[in-house]
């Protein structure tokens, strides 16, 4: 029998749709995460990810006020290390290139599966 260990991580999701917010609840409990907090646009959630300093954040791109482009750009100025995963519904290469070159750790598609979630979290701690 081989022992794995899972990081069990502080997680914070920014996403406008509440319907996507709650299924990425229920999605990281399974793993056994722990959801710190939830933004609905990208002034939100700066506020809230300077506050509650997650381990990881799953920020939607297309979301009001700011986007996750430019909130990925301004988490990523004040905190380098921060560990960012995008989350997207348009499956656009170079957009998604681009979050990558910003310092996003890695992308997830919209309509996505607990095993997307939980992996895309997991390659967040083999990366940083």
């Amino acid at each position: 029998m081989y022992l794995i260990e899972i990081k069990l991580a502080r997680i914070m999701i920014a996403d406008d749709s509440e319907l996507v917010r709650d299924t990425l609840r229920d999605m990281l409990e399974l793993g056994k995460h722990q959801v710190i907090s939830e933004a609905v646009d990208g002034v939100d959630t700066l506020e809230k990810f300077n506050s509650t300093k997650p381990d990881v954040l799953l920020l939607d791109i297309a979301m009001p006020k700011k986007d996750g482009v430019e909130t990925l750009i301004q988490i990523m100025k004040s905190n380098p290390d921060a560990k960012v995963i995008m989350i997207t519904a348009h499956y656009d290469m170079e957009l998604i290139e681009n979050c990558i070159k910003m310092g996003a750790l890695a992308y997830v598609s919209k309509p996505f599966t607990t095993d997307d979630i939980l992996h895309s979290i997991s390659y967040a701690f083999e990366e940083k």
